[in-house]
């Protein structure tokens, strides 16, 4: 057990040291930003050793313009002194409602050097769940931008509110954090004595979002983030998935650890993310699946006017990647793509590299370092048998340590239940073959939809798909397939229909099928299946 430690320990440094993370032999370096990252925490420990090595380094590029790691450093000083003198205190919980852009990112710095709790609100919310949300997190303070103004009516009068982006008409009485920052001191404020971490909430598909809690990272768990997904110090990232999800907030803090400039932009527009990789340079284009379709969809013609060789990793996850769509990608891109495999509460599981995704289409590949995968089957034994589908639990120093209400994922052998079920292939990569709620028995046969979706997705005349089970006399369920069209194409049912019959199971054929002009999904791009019928 020690031995092993010390080798994933000995092989995090090697990983985080080639990544360029820890400028060796500057041991200094290394023990400046674990003080940095224990007192302020990820945001602004990242910004502000990023502004110490290279002030003049471009951190952050919205659709205001580009802003220094310098600059950043001392804007958050402002924004927290301005903060603190209005009452916002360690202890205080700071909710944002910000789309991706500078306002949001200076109130995750000075957050970091208040010690004040940052809670990362989804921008799709609804009334009932913002209401539920801020209430049950306790929220004091929040950061909104101005376009959510009607929707914060539900919350209570005693949350203090700040705006941090502004189009229309300022709100009466609401203070504007650019002017905030413009008007007051921008020196360092004292350093808190430990980091209040920060939250991510589920994706609510169903109900109200749960919260997951970050603090107390280490920084050999960067590593996780850096072995199978190699980016590099002093290079550029665009960021297209939003800083509240995980896959957003994970890369962000990744790429300012390394002194890399983040570009983001407050609405995902496919061109014009295409358009900024050519015109940044950029090595990493962050998405989520949805969002690499519509890249996809926009087709040969238009994604040959701009020049994305400097592209290495197309980073992917949050939801599934069909292997249709990773293959028409890696088809134009190149062999870029890092399929990420994880969630909230358990961060980091398995990444799929290009290699990967070429020997095994649809692969969310191998654990990196640091993080553990195992399969068990529904009496908590665990499968070792490739092929043989079993619930995926998966571990690693990433792992949150339960909700913020208190509850908690089931744990076996120290992994937490990912939710999901998956097998191994025999060369041991991961597939995820589904929820583990959503099989659907029909007719006393097991079947995953996204087994068949994936394979909807493959006929030239279908552009996503969904499949649901729905009653039936006869056999319990029966499956319903929802299929958007391609542009231009008009399938039947019957051509659905026939195509699942000639590659899969005679169960597997869905009966009814139902022609929709988009599917249902949350913010973040998740298929909100609750919504199908």
């Amino acid at each position: 057990m020690l031995v092993g430690k010390v080798a994933e320990t000995a092989r995090s440094i090697e990983v985080m040291w080639k990544a360029g993370l820890i400028p060796f032999p500057r041991i200094d370096e290394g023990i400046h930003s674990l003080i940095a990252m224990r007192k302020l925490g990820p945001f602004a420990a990242a910004a502000g050793n990023a502004a110490r090595r290279d002030p003049s380094a471009v951190g952050l590029v919205d659709e205001r313009g580009p802003l220094t790691f310098k600059e950043l450093d001392l804007r958050s000083n402002a924004l927290a002194r301005a903060l603190s003198e209005r009452g916002v205190k360690p202890g205080t919980v700071l909710a944002t409602l910000c789309r991706d852009h500078r306002g949001l990112v200076t109130t995750a710095l000075a957050c970091g050097k208040l010690g004040v709790r940052l809670l990362l609100l989804n921008t799709g919310f609804a009334k009932p769940q913002l209401a539920d949300v801020v209430e049950r997190e306790g929220v004091g303070v929040l950061v909104y931008d101005e376009e959510f103004t009607e929707l914060l009516s539900v919350v209570p009068d005693r949350v203090r509110r700040f705006l941090s982006w502004v189009e229309g008409e300022v709100p009466r009485g609401i203070p504007v954090i650019d002017e905030l920052i413009a008007s007051t001191d921008d020196r360092p404020v004292p350093a808190p004595a430990r980091s209040a971490g920060f939250v991510l909430l589920t994706s609510g598909t169903t109900g109200t979002p749960k919260g997951a809690p970050r603090e107390g990272t280490s920084l050999f768990s960067s590593a996780q983030l850096l072995d199978r997904i190699p980016l590099r110090a002093g290079e550029s990232t665009f960021l297209g998935a939003p800083l509240f999800h995980a896959t957003g907030v994970s890369q962000f803090i990744m790429s300012f650890a390394l002194g890399c400039k983040v570009v983001m932009r407050r609405r995902f527009d496919p061109e014009a993310t295409v358009a900024g990789v050519a015109r940044h340079r950029c090595t990493a284009l962050v998405l989520v699946p949805t969002m690499l379709q519509r890249i996809v969809d926009l087709g040969p013609e238009v994604l040959s006017r701009y020049d994305t060789s400097s592209l290495r990793i197309i980073f992917v996850a949050g939801s599934a990647l069909s292997p249709d769509l990773g293959n028409r990608a890696t088809e134009f891109f190149g062999d870029v793509i890092h399929n990420l495999y994880g969630s909230t509460e358990v961060a980091v599981v398995s990444v799929a590299m290009p290699g990967d995704w070429r020997k095994a289409p649809g692969t969310v590949g191998r654990p990196p370092v640091g993080c553990r995968v195992a399969l068990y089957d529904a009496n908590g034994r665990r499968i070792t048998e490739p092929g043989v589908t079993g619930r995926v639990f998966a571990g690693s120093g990433l792992s949150f340590q339960g909700y913020t209400d208190g509850g908690q994922k089931e744990i076996i052998d120290g992994m937490l239940a990912t939710g999901d079920v998956g097998h191994f292939d025999g060369d041991g990569l991961l597939f995820i073959d589904g929820r583990d709620d959503e099989m659907i028995v029909s007719g006393g046969e097991n079947v995953y939809p996204i087994e068949v979706e994936n394979l909807l997705v493959e006929h030239p005349a279908v552009g996503e798909a969904a499949v649901i089970g729905v009653p039936d006399d006869e056999f319990g369920q029966r499956l319903k397939a929802f299929v958007v069209p391609a542009a231009g194409a008009s399938p039947t049912a019957d051509d659905i229909r026939s195509h699942v019959r000639s590659n899969l199971a005679r169960y597997k054929v869905p009966r009814d099928v139902e022609f929709l002009d988009e599917l249902p999904r949350n913010a973040t791009g998740k298929l909100l299946r609750s919504q199908l019928g």
